[in-house]
């Protein structure tokens, strides 16, 4: 009885990995096809920039971090509160006193993120 099962099992399985074989090759032919009409310049890099915006989360997140002083200190004018301003005083006071390794790397950071040139070759030299 088993053994009656076992060549359509086989026959089922090798059925599945053609396929598999056959849809990687559809879809990598179908990729080359993208970027040559892309290199053409009949089609835009759209799909392109739509995956770079989808992985973008983090961009967002340190663009918070930087403009935060910012912000704050805005408040601290516009609202009357001096003490908001000297706190951010005293934040990047003590932000000077971090070893100038860390300061290098979160400016390096914020580089690589926004994909400034100047900050990148520094760190090539």
């Amino acid at each position: 009885m088993w053994w009656n099962i076992i060549p359509t099992v086989f026959k089922i399985g090798s059925e599945i990995y053609k396929n598999n074989k056959q849809s990687e090759l559809l879809e990598s032919q179908a990729e080359r096809k993208y970027y040559e009409r892309m290199a053409l310049g009949e089609i835009e890099y759209k799909r392109d920039v739509i995956e770079d915006q989808q992985k973008g989360w983090k961009d967002e997140a340190v663009l918070i971090i930087v403009c935060l002083p910012i912000v704050l200190l805005a408040w601290s004018l516009f609202s009357g509160d001096p003490l908001i301003q000297q706190k951010l005083e005293v934040f990047f006071e003590l932000f000077n006193k971090l070893p100038e390794f860390y300061k290098w790397l979160v400016v390096g950071i914020f580089g690589s993120i926004y994909g400034l040139k100047p900050v990148t070759e520094i760190f090539r030299k």
